[in-house]
């Protein structure tokens, strides 16, 4: 019989890897700032450089390491750059990424208590702490998953099962032009055809209109449909809005709706006096989603799903198979698998619990202060600009603009920006209006960067954004 393989390195491999790698994330840390925000790889070079055949023999850790950094890192957006402002950024902390190390390292299987008694507690710890941050009432609870995509699926599975039983006959649900996609397709995987996929067009503030939403909702009834279901936005990825809530909330509880939040990015901000003015009425909300890898300053990946009443979760996802039945034994215990849709998961709390522990929830509130800060400064700077508009205003750290009569359109401004590599931003289409945005929720964006991203954009835009209006 042949001997096992050897999947082993000596303590000294071990430590010499683990330094450089450690040494590879403080130079990234360190200087990031003066690194280009990232690249667009080409299909057919990538393909060409990555797509080999797995090798038999060992190769050098070492230099496997340096083929990382010269092939596959710099071909990447740097989503945690200081002047990355597109899409929602992703300013993670070193303290995380140590913390995700040490629970990748350790192996933590955090699905059940048995498998890891201590790792579910501390997820229970930091789950509270974020049912706090956003004012659920102690009944509230959830469990912490890949991103908002599986946290909204999560909700909007239980809301299903709560609501309808889960027959899906002449069920309706309700959401504005403006929510996240990731809305659409939980609503697809649930059941939903399109045609009981309501969307009402946001008003001219990019916020769901309660009257519009209460209409829709009585046509449908007066038709001998059922609605069960309202998505509000706490924060839109286009602009920052953040629905009415307390308006929604009275809407669905006199028409027995469940009233779900999208708070994907927007929601963290609640921990701050700010924040938690700009989103009055989260706390009534039957369900949430939320990132702490987006403005809590986690490492991919780390979302998060609430319920008003967490017992919702468990009576929707326990199921207690023979393989199982020494698990289910204490009452106490609490199993991270019952309230979600995986078995196998890892120790996601522990990054947000060291962070926070590390750094003090007062450094946390500052840095989402911080956001909002920059984007009422951005606006600032693009109104000052020549030739530029601004398309919707700053909110929750996000701001629109466009350019009238620019040389370039807004997508080419956005490769021209990419290529030029010192700052990064998308653009979207608002109520026909194509326009440039910036997000701008990294605390380690400075002013300056800020104003110089302004005057190149606008360079880039019209060709001359050396006056000022």
């Amino acid at each position: 019989m042949q001997e096992p393989a050897n999947l082993e390195l000596t303590p000294e491999q071990m430590r010499a890897l683990g330094y450089r790698v450690v040494d590879m994330l403080v130079e990234h840390f360190a200087h990031l700032k003066d690194l280009p925000v990232g690249a667009r790889g080409r299909p057919e070079v990538l393909r060409a450089r990555l797509m080999t055949p797995p090798p038999e023999a060992p190769g050098d850790a070492m230099e496997l390491l340096s083929f990382l950094e010269r092939e596959v890192f710099p071909n990447n957006l740097k989503v945690d750059h200081p002047r990355f402002f597109a899409f929602v950024p992703g300013p993670n902390n070193f303290v995380s990424a140590m913390a995700d190390a040490l629970a990748a390292g350790r192996n933590v299987f955090n699905g059940t208590w048995l498998g890891g008694s201590a790792a579910a507690m501390l997820e229970l710890t930091v789950i509270d702490w974020l049912r706090s941050f956003c004012g659920l009432p102690a009944s509230a609870g959830g469990v912490l998953v890949s991103g908002g995509s599986v946290a909204n699926l999560t909700a909007l599975a239980v809301a299903r099962h709560a609501m309808l039983d889960d027959d899906l006959s002449g069920a309706v649900a309700y959401l504005s032009d403006q929510t996240h996609s990731s809305l659409v397709r939980a609503l697809r995987v649930i059941g939903l055809r399109a045609a009981q996929i309501r969307v009402i067009e946001s008003g001219s503030d990019f916020r769901l209109p309660v009257d519009a939403l209460g209409e829709a909702v009585q046509r449908d009834v007066a038709a001998g449909l059922r609605p069960f279901c309202v998505i509000a936005n706490a924060g839109t990825t286009n602009t920052g809005a953040v629905d009415p809530l307390p308006e929604l909330a009275d809407l669905c509880a006199a028409e027995k709706l469940w009233l779900h939040a999208d708070g994907a990015y927007g929601a963290a901000a609640a921990i701050c006096e700010r924040g938690r003015g700009e989103l009055r009425g989260l706390e009534r909300v039957d369900s949430l989603s939320l990132d702490p890898h987006k403005w809590l300053f986690q490492s991919i990946e780390c979302g998060c799903v609430l319920l008003r009443d967490r017992e919702l979760l468990r009576r929707f996802y326990r199921v207690m198979p023979e393989y199982l039945r020494d698990v289910h034994k204490g009452e106490a215990e609490v199993h991270p698998c019952d309230y979600g849709i995986q078995l196998t998961r890892g120790f996601r709390a522990l990054k947000l619990w060291l962070s926070i522990e590390t750094f003090g929830m007062e450094a946390f509130r500052r840095a989402v202060a911080w956001g909002f800060h920059l984007a009422e400064f951005a606006e600032r700077e693009l109104s000052l600009t020549k030739g530029c508009r601004i398309v919707s205003p700053a909110r929750l750290g996000v701001v629109c603009f466009d350019f009238p009569g620019a040389r370039r359109h807004a997508g080419e401004v956005v490769d021209g920006m990419l290529a030029e590599g010192y700052a990064f931003l998308t653009s979207t289409r608002l109520k026909g209006v194509e326009c440039l945005r910036l997000c701008t929720i990294n605390p380690r964006t400075t002013e300056v960067e800020v104003r110089e991203t302004v005057r190149r954009v606008a360079a880039m835009a019209i060709g001359d954004a050396s006056s000022r209006d």
